[in-house]
């Protein structure tokens, strides 16, 4: 057996893609659906359902670079003929099926990849090149567009399998020709067959299929943010002498060995504050924040449950302090209440007043644990346990 293609017969190449590219997708799929469906309710649960969609999301690395040679190694060898050339509809079914099966071994890995990108936190690929890919933002929407997409072309690839699998049967059993011979090692007998004109009929339909299965995804909403978040708070206008113009107020906090950050897109902030104090006492602040407006990556939705931040039973979250001038600079000293749990907290910031215009940005750390939060994730390495508060934000001096 030749390692090259010949217009009757596969090639030792050909094959070893072939039959590798099958034993990966047959491993990947039922470990995808395995991984899925692992509870993550206490840290080993959580390390062990990472560490299942680790290996799946590496493996789909592997796929895409393997099916991707493989088409490379195709394109470049002669295409050993159809046997029934002569039957035109199931030529073009045939044909149409490896053309959905090639773009599908393509986009099904890719997919996941995007999202995979796109999003913050949980299982890492494991592989020394970073977990990012170039002019792929963090974004939750894009995360729901891939993963939507995944799903979309995964469920063609299962469908393509399928097919595939049977016209190879058919020929085996039914017809009994030498179609599914040709794939196995050895070089069966086969009859002398013209090659046929290669045409664009066969793309033409698997572009189709790709095109409805698309548009079938958008009609069933697969391309939306599912974060699962429930409705976010509103929280009422304030009265403050010093009115926000733009903010950030983010956490950041360590899952797996790495570092998922999430922002608070609805706060509100009472600001009082007299620049020309020079020691002590200079104003007060008084931050209101609405959990439900929250988005943290991949582990958005586990971050509003009962166990974490408990959306429903709570909220929303306060922080009420006093502003002190210091030696050293600005500090915001009062306490924090999280989960309905309220703790004194210091919150030192720097700032910049010109033209009635304020600029600070400070920070601070906390224990999640001295809030209740997270409590049946008890392993530092599986969900940290400091959560890093940093906020940032432009105000300017009310009429």
């Amino acid at each position: 057996m030749t390692l090259s293609n010949t217009t009757q017969h596969y090639g030792s190449v050909a094959k070893t893609f072939h039959w590798l590219t099958a034993l990966l997708i047959l491993t990947l799929i039922p470990l995808g659906i395995f991984a899925n469906d692992l509870p993550y309710e206490t840290s080993e649960q959580l390390t062990r359902k990472a560490w299942y969609f680790s290996l799946h999301k590496t493996l789909g690395v592997t796929v895409f670079f393997v099916a991707l040679a493989r088409i490379i190694w195709a394109i470049s060898q002669p295409k050993p003929a159809l046997l029934h050339a002569d039957r035109k509809v199931e030529s073009l079914a045939a044909q149409s099926v490896h053309w959905l099966l090639y773009g599908s071994l393509l986009l099904v890995p890719m997919s996941g990849w995007l999202h995979h990108a796109a999003t913050s936190g949980f299982a890492p690929i494991w592989w020394p090149l970073g977990q990012n890919l170039p002019l792929i933002p963090k974004s939750e929407a894009l995360a729901g567009f891939t993963a939507g997409l995944h799903i979309v072309f995964e469920r063609v690839l299962v469908v393509s399998i399928f097919l595939h699998a049977a016209g190879a049967l058919k020929h085996h059993f039914i017809d009994r020709d030498s179609t599914l011979r040709r794939m196995l090692p050895g070089t069966p007998q086969v009859p002398a067959v013209n090659a046929g004109h290669a045409t664009v009929l066969p793309l033409a339909v698997a572009l189709v299929i790709w095109g409805g299965a698309v548009a079938t995804g958008a009609g069933l909403g697969l391309y939306e943010k599912h974060d699962g978040s429930v409705q976010a708070a509103a929280l009422e206008a304030v009265q403050s002498d010093w009115v926000v113009q733009d903010g950030t107020l983010e956490i950041t906090v360590q899952q797996l060995g790495s570092a998922v950050t999430g922002s608070f897109d609805d706060w509100t902030a009472a600001i009082s504050f007299d620049e020309t104090v020079q020691s002590g006492p200079a104003g007060s602040v008084d931050v209101v924040v609405s959990i439900g407006s929250m988005t943290l990556g991949s582990v958005t939705s586990d971050a509003m449950g009962s166990d974490f931040f408990n959306v429903e039973g709570f909220p929303t979250a306060n922080f009420n302090a006093t502003i002190e001038r210091g030696e050293q600079g600005y500090a915001a000293i009062g306490t924090l209440t999280i989960k309905g749990t309220t703790l004194p907290a210091t919150l030192p910031f720097t700032l910049d007043v010109s033209d009635g215009v304020a600029t600070m940005q400070g920070g601070l750390q906390i224990d999640r644990r001295d809030f209740n939060v997270g409590e049946s994730q008890k392993d530092e390495s599986a969900v940290g346990f400091g959560v890093n508060i940093a906020v940032s934000l432009t105000a300017s001096e009310s009429d």
